[in-house]
């Protein structure tokens, strides 16, 4: 017997779901349809999307236009030039869409930036490239002598993969005078033979017939098919089996097991002996695609092979009953393929953009469809990837997603991303298939560069080397690529009077920082800048840090004595009464020292002497004082050497002579006390009057004496008015001389007053109100030493 349904591609359900699906869009959007001949040489114009889509070529390539057909599979391309659509590959259609008509393939144009769809189908058109088969070539066929005419003997059909007009039509025997053939329309729609008997049959004339079957089809020209039947005519035999049923109708799960039992099949034979022995067997049988094997014996249909709903969704079978002298009979029997849930969710990626910018939101990932090879409840999917990603997946037609970021993605933050999207289908058990993508995120120049600290302080001694590192700044950049790669640079400085520009540089590379020329503490102790740090992306961002650099002090400035001059027109003379007392107070040697610290902490020390032993200097103030009782042996003059020197490695020093001269009869030890002159003059009460009037005259006589000297004195020191005896200076002090450090260096914003008198202990200095002289331009000790009248500005009278 005949098998209803013959080979079918597997792609067929596809595209019979495409057909539903278009008669769904029609209410809402239009379909483009395409069509072409099968077999049409690769490379064949098909169409111009420009025109059909209102877009131009240039639109087309810059949206990277391209064809997205399901299955992965590419049968149109588009030519570069152009943009015409063109046939990729030569179509069959028979390997398409088997016997299924219209041979209908869809897809989609997908354009990007923006995503758009446009749907489109390409319809194959049949061309008669396949002439029909018969299963065998030769049937045999055994009729009974007996039989009348107007019997009918169904044949097995022929097969063409061709459809429409270009499939089997019609059937045709060759001339003889006992048959005719008829062609049968069967419901599935295709075409079977029935052999019919016009004259009876007489084993005894002719015991075998041999006829030739053609079959056509409706092709130009058309093509056919032939077949051999031999008719052997047999004895009498009055009953042919009868089947219980004349139509049988099953149903198999896809996953049944091979053996297992669809059905069983029933015929019985009235006749007795070997007329009523009943045997089964399929009748038609296509050795390839038959999944189905039926037991000579019982009836029993069982599977020969597993079957697969997505590739037959079911079969039609006759069988036939034979008896012993070769009559039969026969039944159909459909047998419906129930899908089960065995073919898990296919994802096939259309477009992938990697990397991503940052900072962008919504940002389309990919593009993708997906699609299951069951049908019904588990044909259904759903889609979907893990909460804890910023990304979003977003339905479009026909199954097709898009991967989208959620809101703008920072790279500094993650750079990466694992994304699994599952698909899951609605079946039982459900099947979900995995596919993982790894998305990378593009840096954007959103980071400025930040220093590692907002403040540097750096120290270098004066006196440097030009060119020395003094010290780096740094700053890091949490972009990527050129987008972290810092330059630096020198901002304009905090105070306009600083020369920035002849202090410091700085390599733009690495943020080292250089002395460019030789400092001096006692000119610049301290100064600040501000550093910027700018990286190199488009458009550069920047920052800046501020930088202090201290100079530090070196012992470079040996000290400097103000009191007593060394350069003036008389030397200095230190009166000293030879009634001094040890201790007494003959000077103050007076210095600074430009320096600062320890290299401004000064000692005085007595180097040389006219007479040892008489004077000493104390070692922290620089006073000079009498180191013992004087004596009318001492000389009357005397030239003392004091040295100055400061605490700094090595340390510095200066020098200084003083000029001591002793007198008699000035200072006030020389007259008597008081209590003595009350004393002698109690025993003498009576010559009061006398002595009163006496001392009156001599002590006139002897103030008379002392302005006399005194005068004569003035008059001989006139041209040294200069280094007089008590004298207030407001000279101005060199101005590296500027130190308030307290330990030995005087500081600019006072004026000194120096007085020596005759008395003992009234020699000293004073400090007085202060002023804020204007001092000359900063300089060296060497250019004072170089001016003398810088020195001489300190005056002494």
């Amino acid at each position: 017997m005949e098998m209803v349904q013959t080979k079918v591609h597997h792609k067929k359900r596809q595209v019979v779901i495409f057909i539903i699906l278009i008669l769904l869009w029609e209410a809402g959007s239009e379909s483009i349809q395409y069509s072409i001949l099968e077999e049409t040489e690769s490379g064949t114009f098909v169409a111009n999307l420009t025109k059909d889509l209102g877009l131009t070529m240039g639109e087309l390539a810059a949206r990277a236009a391209r064809v997205v057909f399901k299955g992965n599979r590419q049968y149109l391309q588009f030519d570069p030039e152009t943009y015409d659509l063109l046939l990729n590959e030569k179509l069959d259609r028979e390997e398409l869409c088997g016997s299924t008509e219209p041979c209908v393939l869809p897809f989609q144009v997908l354009l990007e930036n923006p995503l758009q769809f446009f749907q489109a189908a390409l319809l194959i058109r049949d061309i008669n490239d396949h002439a029909p088969e018969f299963p065998a070539r030769e049937m045999l066929l055994k009729i009974s002598e007996i039989t009348m005419p107007g019997k009918v003997f169904p044949l097995k059909m022929a097969q063409d993969l061709d459809a429409g007009s270009n499939s089997l039509q019609s059937y045709k025997i060759s001339s003889n005078p006992h048959f005719h053939v008829l062609t049968r329309n069967r419901k599935d729609g295709r075409k079977s033979p029935e052999l019919v008997l016009d004259k009876a049959l007489d084993r005894e004339e002719q015991p075998e017939l041999r006829l030739i079957l053609t079959a056509l089809d409706g092709g130009s020209p058309p093509r056919s098919g032939t077949t051999k039947i031999q008719i052997m005519v047999l004895d009498s035999n009055d009953n042919a089996p009868e089947f219980a049923q004349e139509f049988y109708e099953a149903q198999v799960p896809e996953n049944s097991s091979v053996g297992s039992l669809v059905l069983t099949v029933s015929a019985r034979d009235l006749d007795a002996g070997s007329f009523g022995q009943v045997s089964y067997a399929l009748f038609q049988v296509d050795d390839v695609n038959q999944p189905f094997e039926i037991n000579a014996n019982t009836g029993e249909i069982r599977l020969r092979k597993a079957l697969d709903f997505e590739e037959f969704q079911s079969y039609q079978v006759d069988v036939e009953a034979t008896d012993g002298g070769g009559l039969s009979g026969k039944c159909s029997l459909v047998i419906k393929v129930l899908d089960v849930n065995d073919n898990a969710p296919e994802l096939t990626m259309s477009s992938l953009t990697n990397p991503i910018p940052e900072n962008l939101p919504e940002i389309i990932v990919a593009v993708f469809s997906v699609s299951d090879a069951d049908s019904g409840h588990n044909q259904q999917v759903t889609c979907s990837i893990d909460d804890n990603l910023p990304f979003l997946l977003r339905t479009s037609v026909e199954n097709f997603y898009t991967l989208v970021t959620e809101g703008a993605l920072d790279r500094e933050s993650r750079a990466e991303y694992n994304i699994t999207i599952t698909v899951t289908d609605m079946g039982t058990p459900r099947l979900k298939t995995e596919h993982n993508i790894t998305v990378l995120v593009s840096d954007v120049n959103d980071n400025a560069p930040a220093f590692t600290q907002t403040s540097y302080t750096l120290s270098v001694r004066e006196n440097n080397s030009p060119a020395l590192h003094i010290g780096s700044v740094r700053a890091t950049d949490r972009d990527a690529g050129a987008n972290a790669q810092v330059t630096y640079s020198l901002l304009p400085p905090l105070d306009a009077h600083v020369p920035l520009a002849s202090l410091v540089s700085i390599n733009p590379d690495n943020g080292h920082l250089f002395a460019l020329r030789s400092l001096d503490y006692e000119a610049l102790r301290a100064f600040e800048f501000r550093v910027g740090a700018a990286d190199r992306g488009s458009p550069a961002l920047s920052s800046q840090a501020l930088v202090r650099v201290l100079v530090a002090d070196d012992n470079d400035n040996a000290p400097f004595v103000l009191y007593p001059l060394q350069n003036a027109s008389a030397p200095c003379t230190e009166l000293v009464p030879r009634a001094a007392e040890a201790g007494y107070l003959v000077t103050k040697v007076v210095a600074v020292d430009g320096d600062s610290g320890q290299n401004a902490w000064l000692s005085y020390q007595l180097l040389k002497a006219t007479e040892p032993g008489l004077f000493g200097v104390w070692a922290h103030n620089g006073e000079v004082r009498t180191a013992r009782l004087l004596s009318e042996r001492d000389a009357a003059k005397h030239r003392l050497l004091v040295l100055v020197k400061d605490n700094g490695e090595p340390p510095l020093s200066a020098s200084v002579t003083l000029h001591v001269l002793l007198v008699d009869g000035f200072s006030q030890p020389y007259l008597p006390a008081p209590e003595a002159e009350a004393a002698d003059a109690a025993p003498a009460a009576p010559l009061t009057v006398y002595l009163v009037v006496a001392l009156a005259s001599v002590s006139s006589l002897f103030l008379f004496s002392v302005l006399v000297f005194v005068a004569v004195r003035l008059c001989r020191r006139g041209g040294a008015a200069s280094v007089g005896r008590c004298s207030v200076s407001e000279g101005h002090f060199p101005g590296h001389l500027v130190d308030v450090s307290g330990t030995g260096t005087l500081s600019q914003s006072y004026q000194y007053e120096v007085c020596l008198t005759g008395g003992p202990g009234t020699s000293e200095f004073k400090f007085l109100k202060p002023i804020h002289p204007n001092f000359p331009p900063q300089g060296t000790r060497r250019e004072m030493e170089e001016n003398p009248t810088v020195r001489n500005s300190f005056l002494f009278s």
